[in-house]
């Protein structure tokens, strides 16, 4: 039975792992670990057991040549595309916002604006980026966007363990503070976020936030069954199941390829990276010939 293939939640393979993951189709399957059990599987990768492939990145200029061969190959895609704008300190190796942009134009002109989420996601409050901050640079991002995006996704940073432990640090290395709002104004926020959104012809979708969900916000479903259909099945034969990863999410079931503490981009935010020397290690090292992403060479 065909699969969705999430690549991936877990790292970023567009900037990152884009010949790892050209060889797992020549080969016509990958490997991926139950990050919490430990079992490890193989899935298939051939075009006719993949339904479609959703890809999560900051940075799809790296790929963009091997998008191109993968639709030769028969393959469906869309795009998760994160563009936050956010300063440095808390995404210390993404790229500019400038580039972003240029790169997700880009794509919505290869394919097409309904190929692509944009993601502004998570947001962060702190004394650098206020709700003033996040009004500015949202309406800078999507004034820029327009025409080239129809959804745009947020969600809030979610204060996991190691999370918070960041954020601690950072108030205790750089005095920087990190708050986590009430409701109330995080719902002024994304209501003032969803009337700049319609300025622009954008629709926006909370993720894992219901309480968001408004006549102007929808419940986001970033692995999402009807975009696939209305992409590539409008005739039939996708039959699809929502399968929560956490709750509050809306995604389709999916498999994920991707493996924790692989990205390099160190965000602070990031709950997929628990110890950034790690992932920079695991990148800098990785075997791109083996089943499995994140296996150095010589393990």
């Amino acid at each position: 039975m065909a699969r969705i293939i999430s690549a991936s939640r877990r790292t970023d393979i567009p900037a990152f792992y884009g010949d790892w993951f050209m060889k797992r189709l020549e080969e016509g399957f990958a490997g991926y670990i139950n990050p919490f059990g430990g079992q490890r599987y193989i899935v298939s990768l051939r075009p006719d057991d993949v339904t479609c492939f959703v890809f999560w990145s900051k940075n799809f200029r790296p790929f963009i040549e091997k998008l191109e061969d993968m639709e030769r190959m028969g393959y469906r895609f869309y795009f998760n595309f994160t563009i936050t704008g956010l300063p440095r300190v808390f995404e210390p190796r993404v790229i500019s916002k400038d580039a972003a942009i240029d790169t997700l134009k880009e794509l919505s002109t290869i394919w097409s604006p309904e190929h692509i989420n944009w993601r502004y996601d998570p947001i962060i409050i702190s004394e650098i980026t206020d709700y003033d901050f996040h009004i500015e640079n949202f309406e800078d991002i999507a004034s820029r966007l327009e025409g080239y995006v129809r959804r745009c996704y947020f969600s809030y940073a979610v204060w996991y363990g190691k999370v918070r432990r960041r954020f601690e640090k950072l108030e205790e290395d750089c005095g920087i503070s990190v708050f986590d709002p009430d409701k109330r104004l995080k719902i002024k926020l994304a209501d003032e976020l969803a009337r700049i959104a319609d300025c622009y012809g954008i629709d926006l979708f909370t993720c894992c936030g219901d309480y968001l969900v408004s006549s102007r916000i929808r419940k986001a479903h970033c692995i999402d069954g009807e975009i696939i259909k209305e992409l590539f099945y409008r005739e039939g034969g996708f039959v699809y199941r929502i399968k929560p990863t956490r709750d509050g999410c809306g995604c389709a079931e999916s498999t994920d390829i991707g493996a924790y503490d692989t990205c390099p981009h160190g965000c602070i935010y990031c709950y997929a990276n628990a110890n950034k020397s790690l992932a920079l290690t695991r990148f800098k090292y990785h075997d791109s010939e083996a089943a499995f992403l994140g296996t150095m060479r010589g393990s």
